[in-house]
C-alpha cells in the first residue's frame, strides 16, 4: 500500500465539526503549503496500548540532520500535535509525512489554523 493523503480541514472562529480518518499502516502525507496557516495533526488511540507517532524532518540545519519527531499517544489517549514550520517538515513536494507505530483504533485528523 502506500501513503494516503490526509485532507486538512480549517479552524474557524465559528467552529469545525471533527471528521477523523483511519490511521493507514502505510502513514499519510498533508499538504502543508498556507504560509497564512499552521499545520496540527489531531490522532485519538483507541486502542489498548501506546504507540508513537512519528512526523518525517527531511531537512538539515547546517548540514547535519534534524532528528524526526516522535510523539507517544497513549493508550485511550488523544493529541493534538504540531505545528510544522514548512522549513523543517515539508517534503519536496509540500507535503508532511506523519507515521503509526500501530493503527489498531487509532484515527486521525489534519488541522490548520490561522496565524
Amino acid at each position: 500500500m502506500a501513503r494516503t493523503a490526509l485532507t486538512v480541514s480549517e479552524v474557524v472562529e465559528t467552529g469545525l465539526t471533527f471528521s477523523t480518518s483511519s490511521a493507514n499502516a502505510d502513514g499519510h502525507s498533508l499538504v502543508n503549503s498556507d504560509r497564512n496557516a499552521s499545520l496540527f495533526i489531531y490522532v485519538a488511540n483507541g486502542g489498548g496500548g501506546s504507540i508513537d507517532v512519528t512526523v518525517q524532518t527531511p531537512g538539515t540545519a547546517r548540514g547535519l540532520a534534524i532528528a524526526d519527531q516522535v510523539v507517544a499517544v497513549g493508550a485511550g489517549a488523544a493529541k493534538m500535535i504540531g505545528p510544522f514550520p514548512a522549513s523543517f517538515y515539508n517534503q519536496s513536494d509540500g507535503t508532511v509525512y506523519v507515521d503509526f507505530s500501530g493503527v489498531s483504533s487509532v484515527t486521525v485528523m489534519g488541522l490548520k489554523i490561522a496565524n
